[in-house]
């Protein structure tokens, strides 16, 4: 006999024994690259462990022992908490199906991703990648650094999506394009309704989109802002971290490109902007994020009363 469950299977052993085996097939609402992530997690770091254990068999101990074991090896700190969340949330599922009576994963802040937390690049900084980097995406360098872009809100930008004669010049954000390993570049719907956003442009960054409209831009209006220099479609992986590689080099500057958008949120924040005014143009659900760039503004409000206090003498 063999069961079928909205995640997962079951099946009866030769033994007698009944296993369950948590898959992916079930999860329809995940995103493609989420579904990635999780299939290398599971091939990687969960099913050597726990891949032939009866759930029954998975203890509170053996998640500890495996927890430390996979902290100890190669893995970086964030995949080594995805992988935990991942596991707990597949035996989650086992308590809600009544396949076992508790969750096991109860290691204390194994879940909680402790990145470094990174420096934010300087607007000098930002200007030195723009002039280093081909200049093709010399516009998507400062829409992300200027106006907050995430790399696949760029890259899913067609010239439909910029208005030049608005007042203020926009851009509207209502898609992303990623490349994932089985169905190649795709368009993706933003992951919460605050993805989708009109984001009004400053005059000098409007001029800067109005040069690459003119340059590197066809006249159709559902051409892309940004392609590769030979396929006229998005930029692979290998293209663009090329692109983005060689710029960093040049300008001297070590910082990834998510790091630009962290300068948009810090600018916004010294502009002036309300929790919600920040939240709107950066696309984010939560205040967390605008609360942060918050934050630094005022460890800096801090540095220039510290400067103003050593020129009084």
């Amino acid at each position: 006999m063999a069961g079928r469950r909205g995640f997962g299977t079951i099946r009866k052993l030769p033994s007698g024994r009944w296993q369950a085996l948590y898959w992916l097939d079930g999860k329809t609402a995940l995103r493609p690259r989420t579904v990635e992530l999780y299939e290398y997690l599971l091939r990687s770091h969960l099913n050597p462990t726990f891949g032939t254990t009866p759930l029954s068999r998975i203890s509170s101990s053996t998640v500890r022992t495996w927890n430390s074991d996979i902290r100890a090896g190669s893995i970086s700190e964030t995949t080594a908490s995805k992988a935990y969340r991942l596991l707990r949330q597949i035996m989650q599922t086992a308590v809600d199906d009544r396949l076992v009576r508790q969750n096991p994963c109860q290691v204390k802040g194994a879940a909680v991703k402790r990145s470094k937390e990174r420096q934010i690049p300087s607007l000098e900084e930002v200007n030195r990648l723009a002039d280093s980097i081909e200049p093709r995406y010399r516009a998507m360098v400062l829409l992300a650094a200027y106006a907050g872009l995430r790399k696949g809100e760029c890259l899913g930008l067609a010239r439909r999506h910029v208005d030049l004669e608005a007042n203020p010049p926009s851009v509207k954000i209502e898609r992303a394009r990623l490349e994932t390993e089985k169905s190649g570049l795709i368009f993706q719907d933003p992951k919460t309704v605050a993805g989708v956003r009109n984001v009004a442009l400053p005059a000098k960054l409007a001029e800067e989109i109005g040069r690459h409209l003119d340059e590197w831009v066809d006249e159709d209006m559902e051409a892309l802002l940004f392609t590769a220099p030979k396929s006229g479609d998005t930029p692979t992986k290998t293209v663009w971290r090329r692109a983005w590689g060689k710029a960093r080099s040049e300008a001297q500057v070590s910082c990834t490109f998510h790091d630009l958008r962290h300068v948009a949120g810090t600018l916004n924040a010294a502009a002036g902007a309300t929790i919600k005014e920040a939240m709107a143009r950066l696309g984010h659900s939560s205040s967390q994020a605008a609360l942060r760039y918050q934050h630094a503004v005022e460890e800096r409000d801090g540095e220039i009363a510290a400067e103003i206090d050593r020129l009084m003498g």
